[in-house]
């Protein structure tokens, strides 16, 4: 049995274990290597990724969202009338998957020249300020507010 280590075991990071599960994936599916792509900064708030996927029609592929993954698939069919030759363009199918940050949107998609063109944006987000009110302690049964005991060193009672 092997220990992983966990780069978010500090107790002061509290809730990250989605995060943690989100870097596994990534890892994962980094191992893939088809299709190449491309990601690009395109203005300040906009995202382009590209795909090489020659040989691929619109009707071939599929751009979907799931959860927080941009999931793109692509699925060739043989043409059984073809006789090749000598065949070194296979048709093959792909999953490429890409995790989202909250609040990523996709804007658009196009197929141009063997390339395919996704568009994201990022909006920026507006800065949250929230105050939590700080509770006073119940009055007791008797209206006597609860009262505390300070105790010396010693261990008496001052």
């Amino acid at each position: 049995m092997t220990t992983r280590l966990s780069l978010f075991n500090s107790p002061l990071l509290l809730g990250f274990d989605q995060f943690e599960r989100t870097l596994d994936r990534i890892a994962k599916n980094s191992a893939e290597g088809y299709p190449p792509y491309n990601i690009e900064q395109i203005g300040d708030d906009g995202l382009r990724i590209t795909l090489a996927v020659a040989g691929f029609t619109s009707e071939d592929l599929s751009v979907q969202i799931e959860d927080n993954q941009l999931v793109i698939r692509g699925r060739q069919t043989d043409d059984k009338s073809r006789v090749y030759l000598h065949r070194g363009i296979a048709a093959r199918q792909f999953q490429r998957s890409f995790v989202l940050a909250e609040g990523i949107e996709v804007v658009g998609c196009s197929l141009d020249n063997g390339l395919l063109n996704i568009d994201l944006t990022r909006p920026m987000p507006e800065p949250k300020v929230r105050t939590i009110k700080i509770e006073q302690p119940k009055k007791s049964a008797g209206g006597a507010m609860p009262r505390t005991i300070d105790v010396s060193a010693d261990g008496r009672d001052d």
